[in-house]
């Protein structure tokens, strides 16, 4: 009875914390820390890109206030920074939502029959729903976004959807077919609406702009931001922001590793004044944490084309800390694989990192033009993961433009700085004079490219 009554007390002095832990030495430190700035780095990020999207005073490209849609009206150019890795084959519709509150309700229209997807990421940049012509189909209607711990009256025969986070990011895509679709794109997203449930079904009350904070950098992108952050403002905005966002129910793992240097939910942290081992062990972790994540992209399996496959996992990451993060410095907002693949061309059929320093061709026979229900595309990046500019103002060449099939049905797309010349422009997809990479997109993939039946050819140097 003795022992059992010991087992009991010991059992329950660790589950209170009240057992006794050995001193944090700077290794252990800096190892926690690794693993703590790759879990805190999506969330730090999402609260930066935040930041920027909504200091603003009216809806404007991408930027709106809080509970605001934004509209994209054109294709993003090489000037876009707010987002790494744009698209430039949809109309985004941003809206940054917070519904700690209050529910927001949000009105979808009748795209009839375009493909569109209204994807909501908690500030983790999980994809917890996507609404739109896979999900819920093209008819438009309305669902209601609630908070973690809202528990009211929805009005009868209205969607709920629950954010695990306060707060949380839309970043929606309307299929946009080149310049001459913009005006037909204008009049959906007009469609679009978010309305706070306590206005719902009242007259649109214009509300107060809100003031710009002069404090927030708005010419530095946001993943710059966070690279450029000191280590004590990075574990403090990520303390500050799990008081509103919880971690997600299996997470338990790495926030138990994070108690031993002090960085708990809820709790504000202060770096200074942590013992001096954990002080040195995240200084360093920082640094480190950050350029592996950077360097994920050199460990992506290849294909023995050369493309890289992102993965499976993108839009719901689970437990997979680092990709997830990878995938916020890479591509922040990106779908989930059903809605959309992102197969990367970082290096040529050889294995050679790609560079404007020479041309390429990419052949697809008849029978492998990308396999995707609602379209495909192929996307130029500069080695900054932005759009670089060229004469033609094209960033992406795909099916919905003009493209100039083979007599057999093949097709070749010219990669190249220089133009290939009149006869071969409309497949040409401009390059910068130095490193660059490439996405193909393929929204609604067919099974085939999903269970990987079909992988992309490879990208040829042409001598």
């Amino acid at each position: 009875m003795k022992s059992l009554l010991a087992l009991v007390a010991l059992a329950t002095a660790f589950l209170s914390g009240a057992a006794s832990a050995a001193p944090v030495t700077e290794d252990e430190a800096y190892m926690i820390g690794i693993e703590a700035y790759t879990y805190a780095y999506p969330l730090v990020l999402m609260e930066t890109t935040r930041r920027v999207s909504t200091n603003t005073g009216a809806p404007g490209r991408m930027r709106a206030p809080v509970n605001h849609f934004a509209h994209m009206k054109a294709y993003p150019d090489a000037s876009f920074k707010d987002v790494v890795r744009p698209n430039a084959d949809t109309l985004y519709s941003s809206l940054w939502f917070d519904v700690g509150k209050e529910p927001l309700v949000l009105t979808l229209p009748n795209t009839q029959g375009r493909y569109h997807v209204i994807p909501l990421m908690d500030m983790w940049t999980d994809v917890f729903a996507t609404l739109g012509t896979r999900t819920t189909g093209n008819d438009g209607g309305t669902a209601a976004i609630v908070g973690p711990h809202w528990n009211g009256t929805l009005p009868k025969g209205m969607r709920m959807v629950r954010s695990p986070t306060d707060m949380g990011w839309i970043i929606g895509r309307i299929q946009t077919n080149g310049a001459a679709d913009y005006d037909h794109i204008h009049m959906l997203q007009a469609g679009l609406k978010a309305t706070p449930l306590s206005r719902w079904g009242k007259p649109d009350a214009a509300a107060a702009a809100p003031t710009p904070d002069a404090s927030v950098d708005m010419k530095t992108p946001p993943v710059q931001q966070v690279a450029q952050m000191a280590p004590g403002a990075f574990f403090a905005s990520f303390a500050d922001l799990m008081k509103r966002n919880p971690p997600h129910a299996s997470d338990y793992a790495i926030l138990l590793r994070m108690e031993r240097i002090g960085l708990v939910p809820g709790q504000a942290f202060d770096l200074a004044k942590a013992d001096p081992a954990v002080q040195r062990g995240l200084t360093r972790a920082a640094a480190d944490a950050y350029q592996r994540i950077v360097a994920r992209r050199k460990a992506l399996p290849i294909t023995r084309n050369g493309w890289g496959a992102i993965g499976s996992t993108v839009g719901v990451y689970g437990n997979d800390y680092l990709a997830r993060a990878f995938i916020g410095f890479a591509g922040l907002g990106a779908l989930p694989p059903e809605e959309a693949i992102y197969p990367m061309a970082p290096f040529d059929g050889d294995g050679k990192p790609l560079t404007g320093a020479s041309n390429y061709v990419l052949h697809f026979e008849k029978d492998q033009i990308p396999p995707a229900d609602a379209f495909w595309s192929l996307t130029m990046y500069g080695e900054d993961q932005f759009f670089v500019a060229n004469p033609i103002d094209r960033f992406a060449i795909g099916d919905r433009d003009k493209l100039v099939f083979n007599t057999d049905g093949s097709l070749d797309l010219y990669i190249q700085n220089a133009s290939p010349g009149a006869a071969k422009e409309a497949n040409w997809l401009p390059a910068p004079t130095g490193p660059f990479t490439m996405n193909l997109r393929l929204y609604l993939p067919q099974r085939a490219a999903t269970d990987g039946r079909w992988t992309p050819p490879p990208v040829k140097r042409v001598p």
